[in-house]
């Protein structure tokens, strides 16, 4: 079965907006990792798009601005994906995420009733990834 994933750490953010209960982190470059069965190299791609929260029970302070993504945790339900989001992403429940900024010492801490992730135009290509490398 081929696999994407996005990988937190580095993927840049242009804006993070909450409105009327949504909060959508907008990545102006999303960093994709694909693999493929049975192939023991990866590839790395970017990619625009959305990941919005719906029904936002709690939220800290929001970053203005654009950002650049160091890490963080993705909650879906019972599961916590670390520095990462799958793809695709439609999920309801207890959700939420913690993410950290390079740059900056806040943290964002969300809560909500829904996530899920919105990806625009068409991933570009950027390498292979080759067993021990990144």
């Amino acid at each position: 079965m081929d696999s994407s994933s996005i990988e937190l750490p580095g993927s840049e953010i242009a804006s993070i907006e909450l409105s009327a209960g949504v909060l959508r982190i907008r990545f102006a470059r999303a960093y994709l990792i694909k693999t493929l069965t049975g192939s023991v190299e990866r590839t790395r791609w970017w990619q625009t798009g959305d990941l919005v929260l719906e029904g936002v029970d709690s939220a800290s302070a929001i970053p203005s601005g654009a950002v650049v993504c160091a890490g963080g945790d993705l909650d879906d339900n019972v599961f916590t994906y670390r520095d990462m989001i799958p793809v695709p992403l439609d999920s309801r429940g207890r959700t939420g995420c913690r993410l950290r900024f390079q740059g900056l010492d806040a943290v964002l801490e969300v809560s909500a009733r829904t996530l899920r992730l919105e990806l625009a135009e068409v991933a570009k290509y950027i390498e292979h990834i080759r067993p021990g490398e990144g």
